[in-house]
């Protein structure tokens, strides 16, 4: 009996160690979850049954035999009287039972979970490892639902601010606070001064409707570049700076424009039990360093929750309404989000995982809270195609706007896509749905006002097919479209805009070239790059996942280690008709690496001059 129960408490033991530290230092995978939990079960039986069915003492049975031989007739051998040997043999048989303390292996029980009866403290000691195991599990995956649903949590956080207003999203649950008044003024010490505060909004009521937040526009006084403070009558407040004007270069931060993006992020991953049970480790990397940055806003694109991650407990709005809650109640957002706008896309984990169901199912109820929390004071609806790109399209969740040297186009790759499952090169196979892709190239082909320089691309998921795992949930999975997007790129490049693609999702970073087709009627010039960043605070891959297999998609750089990776864009002028952009890659707070791109310098010139390479400059 104790051998089965032994190997049962040993293989039990090794798994339960296992899963538990892959779940809460690397992937935080929901069916590990039930797992470990039955794996205890089986553990903690097999373990009372081996200590008390395993002995404590040794049997130790030693017989002795002894034999004595005796000749009998002796005299008459020594006499010669006979040669016939007459022996008599005696056997003693001496049999000695002995009782022994088995000795303690204490190692052996430390290492394998298996009980030692001769020592109770080390076979208290293995099975609290495996018990703490299960509670640092437990821990992890209940405390943030049980002591921190964050129903009464208050905060204020900067939204879009453009040349001439800025939003701010409040959460006020508590109506004795109201109304809640809004003031600002100018912080920086540039002529002219205007230290006098400004009611500048008011919020007279919340509702549960949605979750109590409500949204302040501000104008912004001074038609140039400036640093705003506010403060709310409910005790929050905060700094921002006001965008450049359209195709006019900062007046502060040296005359750079820096904006950054990241995705994805998961509290107290990788776990540690000192750890506050909404600590975002990235945040502190990001924390860290943003100081430094001069940064205009945070390009955020998606899987600002994860519904299902570590555990989903329901698909009721509360489910999803309180995911956001907590990651601004996290001690570690206000130093990342009370003085720094954030912008948001949609991806999946907001809604669920590869979510390819357009606004069916769990759908309305997954966005509420996004639009509650973050459309609310995103950038304006993207504008319609057709209209001379004029008019806002209404009632979309994907926007653009213009600001310096940049003009920004935030796709929507979940709320319109076909399912994933159709062939990838299937011509009726849409990620953006007809409406939106129409406006996204009637955005490519439009002419940009003089200055600005660059058309950015912000999509969830990354527009390489270089990553090999679940390609399809990429735009490696809709082709078609896909060359259709590239192509109204590259004619774009030849109005002399360069066009960047920012895209997240995948937990590791990715750089790559869309160069034009050899001999085509495109520039080399105009190749199009992306900078594929995530997570800022989440689990990496540590086998490769990303590969060229084609002169279509250019590796330029990958780095799947990092648990947490940003990326910081910055443009600068460099004449009236060119200007570069440098991408640096942020990892676990340290510089990973950096690249300088070069916008087209003219429309429609030679295909004299140096090549792709010479123009870009690697740092």
């Amino acid at each position: 009996m104790t051998a089965p129960t032994r190997r049962v408490a040993a293989v039990t033991s090794a798994c339960l160690r296992a899963a538990s530290y892959f779940f809460l230092r690397w992937v935080a995978l929901p069916p590990l979850l039930p797992a470990i939990y039955t794996l205890f079960a089986i553990y903690t039986a097999s373990f009372i049954s081996n200590y008390i069915s395993e002995p404590k003492y040794e049997l130790v049975d030693e017989v002795d035999v002894e034999v004595k031989e005796n000749v009998l007739n002796q005299d008459a051998l020594d006499e010669d009287e006979t040669d016939t040997v007459i022996v008599q043999e005696n056997v003693d048989v001496e049999e000695t039972v002995s009782i022994f303390e088995n000795p303690p292996k204490r190692l052996k029980t430390l290492l394998t979970g298996v009980p030692s009866p001769s020592s109770l403290l080390f076979t208290a000691l293995t099975f609290l490892i495996n018990l703490a195991c299960v509670a640092m599990v437990t821990d992890f995956v209940y405390s943030p639902k049980w002591y921190y649903p964050s129903h009464d949590l208050s905060f204020a956080r900067i939204g879009y601010v453009s040349d001439s207003e800025a939003k701010l999203l409040i959460r006020e649950p508590d109506q004795t606070k109201m109304p809640i008044t809004v003031q600002l003024h100018v912080m920086d010490d540039q002529a002219p001064f205007d230290p006098l505060w400004q009611e500048v909004g008011k919020v007279g009521m919340t509702t549960e409707d949605s979750d109590y937040t409500a949204v302040v526009t501000m104008p912004l006084s001074h038609s140039e570049q400036r640093t705003y403070e506010w403060v709310t009558s409910n005790n929050h407040s905060g700094h921002f700076t006001a965008a450049p004007k359209p195709g006019v270069m900062p007046d502060l931060f040296d005359g750079k424009f820096t904006f950054l993006s990241t995705s994805c992020i998961v509290p107290r991953l990788p776990y540690n039990p000192l750890d506050h049970p909404l600590a975002f480790p990235g945040m502190k990397h990001l924390a860290k360093i943003l100081p430094s940055l001069g940064a205009q806003f945070m390009l955020f694109l998606g899987d600002f929750i994860y519904i299902e991650v570590p555990q989903q407990f329901g698909q009721a709005v509360e489910n999803y309404r309180q995911k956001y809650r907590q990651v601004y109640a996290s001690p570690d957002w206000p130093a990342v989000g009370q003085n720094l706008s954030w912008i948001h896309v949609l991806d999946d984990h907001e809604i669920s995982n590869d979510w390819d169901l357009r606004s069916t199912g769990v759908y309305k109820t997954a966005v509420d809270p996004w639009h509650h929390y973050q459309t609310a004071v995103n950038p304006p609806e993207a504008k319609r195609a057709g209209d001379g790109g004029i008019l806002p399209r209404s009632g979309v969740t994907y926007f653009s706007f213009t600001q310096g040297p940049a003009s920004f186009f935030m796709l929507d790759t979940r709320s319109y896509r076909s399912r994933n499952s159709e062939p990838f090169d299937s011509v009726s196979k849409t990620m953006l749905g007809e409406t939106q892709l129409e406006d996204f190239l009637a955005w490519l082909r439009r002419p940009e006002p003089r200055g600005v320089k660059w058309k950015i691309v912000a999509s969830s998921v990354p527009f390489t097919k270089n990553w090999r795992v679940n390609t399809k949930d990429t735009w490696g999975g809709f082709l078609v479209e896909r060359r259709k997007i590239l192509e109204a790129m590259w004619e774009a490049g030849n109005l002399g805009v360069g066009v960047i693609i920012l895209s997240g999702d995948r937990h590791e970073f990715g750089a790559t070239a869309f160069p034009p087709p050899k001999d085509s009627k495109w520039l080399e010039t105009v190749t199009v790059h992306e900078f594929s960043v995530s997570p800022l605070n989440q689990f990496y891959s540590p086998i490769p996942t990303y590969s060229q297999t084609d002169d279509e998609d250019v590796k330029l750089k990958y780095i799947n280690f990092g648990h947490s990776k940003f990326g910081a864009v910055t443009i600068e002028k460099l004449s009236n008709e060119q200007s570069s952009l440098t991408y640096t890659a942020y990892i676990d707070g340290e510089n990973a690496w950096n690249l300088t791109v070069l916008s087209p310098a003219t429309a429609y010139t030679t295909r004299s001059g140096g090549s792709l390479w010479d123009r870009l400059r690697g740092i």
